[in-house]
């Protein structure tokens, strides 16, 4: 990557993981990557773009699943160099991560992945920062299991592997999902390592549409705002889209570009107001 200012999750400051769920093209990834790097410099707060080489956990045999990985890392690469803005992607297979690591700024494990052990130590042999999504099976303090799996093999590889847990909510019987506000406390604590709210994903309908997850974007707003009221995040995870309603995966809890500045400033507020506390 260009030279730049350190990594926004590296400066203590919040940071955001935004951007469409998965890559669809070379130039709309470079063009929705441009637009979230306007949008956030104006919002003084730091971003890392998102976006998915694989789509591996689909509903659906038929779903848009994307690029592929020789050709999503080449996006990425070029996003991060042209740019100069950090990318985070996905990785669904422990032989993923070292083609993956050489690409991108930020590692992101699959909330079904959790735990999977050799697999999440692969992710974390790789020494690039990695988001664990907690499953939605999973109890808050479940994931200082995972953390101390991702710590131990980075240890074993010599390596200072910065890692942070995901909250993406938790199952609520079948096709929901709920979440806890006590639980980005409690797994601050018990994990022992900085904590990434997922708004999005948090609002997803697992399997409502049968060929495809539905939604709920219209609720995701309101979850980041408490979720950073709680002050126990440093990171939001906010999938974004410049036309949601008609993306090929994940539209209807993606929120479309033009509801970020005044949810950013927002954000940026309630933020500094528990940072004061």
């Amino acid at each position: 990557m260009t030279d730049a200012a350190p990594a926004p999750w590296a400066r203590g400051e919040l940071f955001v993981i935004a951007g469409p769920c998965a890559i669809e093209s070379r130039q709309f990834a470079l063009e929705t990557a441009q637009e979230l790097r306007e949008i956030f410099a104006a919002a003084g707060i730091g971003l890392v773009y998102k976006s998915s080489f694989d789509k591996a956990n689909r509903t659906s045999v038929s779903s848009f699943r994307g690029v592929g990985m020789d050709r999503g890392l080449e996006i990425l690469a070029e996003v991060r160099e042209m740019l100069g803005v950090p990318v985070v992607t996905d990785v669904h297979e422990a032989d993923q991560a070292a083609p993956a690591a050489e690409a991108v700024d930020m590692l992101q494990t699959p909330a079904f992945l959790c735990r999977q052990s050799d697999f999440i130590a692969a992710v974390a042999r790789t020494g690039k920062p990695i988001n664990i999504k907690k499953g939605q099976f999973l109890a808050p303090w479940d994931m200082a299991k995972v953390v101390e799996k991702a710590r131990a093999a980075a240890e074993e590889a010599g390596v200072e592997t910065p890692i942070f847990a995901c909250e993406r909510g938790t199952s609520f019987g079948y096709g929901n999902l709920v979440v806890d506000m006590r639980g980005l406390s409690i797994m601050k604590e018990t994990a022992g390592c900085p904590i990434v709210f997922d708004a999005t994903h948090s609002v997803q309908l697992p399997g409502a549409r049968g060929e495809s997850s539905g939604g709920e974007r219209q609720y995701a707003p309101s979850l980041a705002r408490a979720a950073v009221a709680t002050g126990a995040i440093s990171g939001l995870f906010i999938e974004s889209h410049p036309d949601p309603d008609n993306a090929p995966c994940d539209g209807p809890n993606m929120l479309p570009f033009e509801w970020l500045p005044g949810l950013l400033a927002e954000l940026k507020a309630i933020d500094t107001v528990t940072r004061a506390r």
